[in-house]
């Protein structure tokens, strides 16, 4: 049975207030290719207010006065060379319905009964998308439930900076009187790194067709390669650790390239507590990019088949190196450009949302009851996103787009196999 979702033509919500105009530059990781992308994300709520577009329109509206950059426009004033114009024009806004109840789309779980384009914002045709910094739709669905879907430039916010934009929209919602975070700007307090290498090309631009899945670990399976890892070294590791050499390992014994070819993981570290010591407030408030992106290289023998401690340890030491590595980045010791990623069938990038936000963001009925990256357009680099699974499940769910249809059936049985061998 198909669905239909109704949208209105999209509005812009500017501030509430007068806001101060001029230009603000952007950081040097602001301004690094690797993330000149938008950000596509749902929170689902089952229940809300009778008029869930309006409300958030006006707490948008509230928001937008401490976070007045995020109303303006991203301009380029040379190639390259990008900065947020203060225009104070505002967010484009799409109030939505669908016909349907939430249940009979089973919370737009995969497989999506939804296509993508009827939930995400989008503004008139006239406009130049890359210019916007963030867009905002509020589909109301039959049950009295509503979606909140948004796209967020990651050129001005990085995850964590996402999540405080929203959680101060969620705070005008509930009647706070003030911000719980007042927001800094301050891009011109990071300085630049002494000299950038030559760009080198990726290594492809091929378009790779990937398939979305989405996969749940139990917590018992991820507290027995805990527990491997600290029998077999002594040490202990984190989730993220844990999770993150399961999914490598078994997407590479998926993908099965000769065992002479190199696999690399990438993932980004939290560096806000490195900048803190240039910033304002110690960084507190800041919603700018503040990652700095690793890099993890074997052949892909060596990771098929290495004790899952192994994969573990390897993951480790590069978040061990990563305060050395962006250190040595801004100083113009690095011999290639961390933020260039590679983009061929034999990298996959892996992102940590869990710790984020974005499951605590309470509009004034409770926490969503989903949080639904939108990554079916990611088709240059394989990814995968941790996800704190639905209420009440536990455990650690995988939002994976990293393999091609043929390789699907291939890594769905390793995992499956691998978190059964652990028993």
């Amino acid at each position: 049975m198909g669905f239909t979702v109704t949208k209105s033509p999209s509005v812009l919500v500017p501030p509430s207030a007068p806001t101060p105009p001029g230009d603000l530059p952007l950081s040097s990781i602001d301004r690094t290719a690797a993330v000149r992308s938008l950000v596509d994300m749902m929170l689902v709520y089952d229940h809300g207010d009778n008029d869930p577009a309006n409300f958030l329109k006006r707490a948008l509206s509230m928001a937008l006065v401490a976070y007045f950059p995020i109303a303006g426009r991203l301009v380029q004033s040379t190639p390259g060379d990008l900065h947020v114009a203060c225009t104070g024009d505002g967010v484009w806004f799409v109030e939505a319905a669908a016909d349907c109840t939430l249940q009979q789309v089973n919370n737009l779980e995969l497989p999506r009964m939804i296509p993508k384009p009827d939930l995400l914002p989008s503004p008139p045709p006239e406009v130049d998308l890359e210019s916007l910094i963030f867009l905002m739709q509020v589909t109301r669905f039959s049950c009295g439930g509503f979606v909140v879907s948004m796209r967020s430039s990651h050129v001005v916010l990085d995850g964590l900076g996402a999540a405080q934009f929203l959680k101060a929209i969620a705070e005008m919602a509930r009647g706070l009187p003030a911000l719980s975070t007042a927001p800094i700007w301050s891009r011109d307090s990071i300085p630049s790194p002494a000299k950038l290498p030559p760009r080198a090309p990726l290594l492809s631009f091929t378009s790779f067709p990937f398939i979305t899945c989405s996969l749940d670990l139990s917590v018992e399976s991820i507290t027995k390669i805990k527990n491997q890892f600290i029998s077999g070294t002594g040490h202990n590791c984190s989730t993220f650790d844990a999770v993150t050499a399961l999914f490598w390992q078994c997407r590479t014994r998926a993908v099965g390239m000769d065992p002479a070819a190199e696999v690399s993981l990438g993932f980004a570290i939290n560096i806000r507590h490195l900048l803190g010591r240039v910033l304002p407030r110690g960084g507190g408030g800041y919603y700018g990019n503040g990652v700095f992106p690793m890099a993890v290289r074997a052949t892909c023998g060596v990771v098929a088949i290495a004790p899952l401690a192994e994969v573990v340890h390897m993951i480790r030491g590069a978040k061990e190196r990563a305060d050395v590595k962006f250190a040595g980045w801004m100083a113009g010791e690095e011999d290639e450009d961390s933020y260039r990623a590679a983009a061929d069938y034999a990298a996959c990038f892996v992102a940590d949302w869990r710790t984020l936000g974005f499951s605590e963001l309470d509009y004034g009925w409770g926490d969503p009851v989903n949080v639904v990256p939108l990554i079916d357009d990611c088709n240059l680099v394989a990814s995968c996103i941790l996800m704190r699974p639905p209420a009440p499940a536990q455990g650690v769910r995988l939002i994976a787009r990293c393999v091609v249809k043929e390789h699907l059936a291939a890594f769905t049985d390793e995992v499956m196999k691998l978190t059964e061998d652990l028993y």
